[in-house]
């Protein structure tokens, strides 16, 4: 290798851990892009009605706090409380459970009084108190990432405004990091970036809308406490498909296990139930409308973004992999291998090759059609691909 080619892979290398070192603030960008691009989408909505873009992306953003305050007011405060009461009724149902102990004792005399576990609070307690040390010894901890989690949610908001404020400028240099010659084509890959992950973002409010609904005529037929909290957190999480529904089901029987075992039973089935229809119907349907994600790849998706991102790559599993898909199939497939061509004489030689082999192992083969030479040409878009009224 020459000093010019070791040089350009030393630059390489040191390109890439550079964007490894600062991953978590590229997802952070990305994920300001995503509500960006939900944004727009409702401003040039808004601006059909004749109103200017400035208001239009105005009444975008006060509609996206007015959810994030909404959301916050509907899920927050009653799961603070039931918590409040599960931490006073725990101690209340070990008592009840060794007093149910003690009746069975007193009529059931010999090796089966013997064998049933008496429960003292006390001895429960004592146990309880190392694990209760360690609790608060990591409270800072928690309150550390607690702080940097708000950090990083306002980031993502400053980020979001400030794309959404000049979204052309951001496009123009970054149109600008590839050759003058591919600019116009990396115009219209971003065009379809923008479309599929406005019509992912769609698909994924449709999704939990109606995840939220189901779940709320559910619990609220089974008579379950904040009905409407668990509802919206289960449509929230169903935004992380395979692993948002199982976590959404922990919270709605814990609750319903303070009034009865079989009511727990009743909540697990349901979610199980509203889980397999919008797995197996729900989201197949909407996301082909939107986007064609095969399951296979979303569930390899999320395994890869969730070990070398953590949480936050799990999140934004799906928009990367619909974003991922746009740039394979339009640069990876349409502008490299479908324009790959080979010299005549190379795949004579190649045939030739294969047959030798063939005649050698005594197996006949059947030579298939030749394909007719293409010429290489890099799909050059003569329109515009700029989004209209940005």
């Amino acid at each position: 290798m020459k000093l010019g080619q070791w040089m350009g892979l030393l630059a390489l290398i040191a390109s890439c851990y550079i964007l490894w070192q600062i991953r978590q603030a590229l997802l952070l960008l990305f994920a300001a892009v995503v509500l960006a691009t939900a944004l727009n989408r409702l401003a040039r909505y808004l601006q059909k009605f004749g109103l200017k873009r400035s208001i239009a992306v105005l009444l975008s953003v006060s509609f996206l706090l007015l959810i994030f305050v909404g959301l916050f007011l509907i899920i927050v405060p009653p799961f603070a409380e039931q918590f409040q009461q599960l931490t006073q009724r725990g101690p209340q149902g070990i008592a009840k459970l060794n007093e149910w102990i003690d009746q069975i004792e007193s009529r059931f005399s010999g090796q089966i009084g013997q064998r049933l576990p008496n429960l003292d609070i006390n001895d429960i307690i004592q146990q309880l108190q190392p694990l209760f040390n360690q609790l608060v010894g990591g409270a800072g901890a928690f309150v550390g990432n607690t702080l940097g989690v708000i950090l990083s949610f306002l980031l993502v908001i400053v980020l979001t405004l400030m794309t959404l404020a000049d979204p052309l400028s951001y496009r123009k240099g970054f149109t600008q990091l590839f050759p003058s010659f591919y600019r116009r084509r990396i115009e219209g890959i971003l065009d379809e970036c923008e479309i599929a992950l406005g019509r992912w973002v769609i698909g994924a409010l449709i999704s939990m809308s109606v995840i939220t609904f189901l779940s709320l005529i559910g619990l609220s037929v089974l008579q379950v406490p904040l009905a409407l909290a668990h509802a919206v957190l289960a449509g929230l999480l169903n935004l992380i498909p395979n692993i948002g529904p199982g976590l959404s089901v922990i919270p709605p029987v814990t609750i319903a296990l303070l009034d009865s075992p079989l009511k727990s039973g009743f909540v697990f089935i349901l979610y199980f139930l509203i889980q397999q229809f919008e797995s197996n119907l729900l989201t197949p349907y909407v996301m082909a409308q939107q986007v064609a994600l095969l399951p296979a790849v979303t569930l390899i998706a999320q395994v890869f973004f969730a070990t070398f991102f953590g949480f936050l790559g799990l999140l934004l599993a799906l928009p990367l992999t619909v974003v991922a898909q746009v740039w394979v199939r339009e640069v990876l497939i349409k502008d490299i291998l479908n324009q790959w061509h080979t010299n005549p004489r190379h795949l004579a030689a190649i045939d030739t090759a294969i047959d030798e082999e063939y005649e050698s192992i005594g197996v006949t083969h059947s030579k298939p059609e030749s394909l007719p030479e293409q010429k290489l040409e890099i799909p050059n878009n003569t329109e515009s691909h700029t989004p209209e009224n940005q």
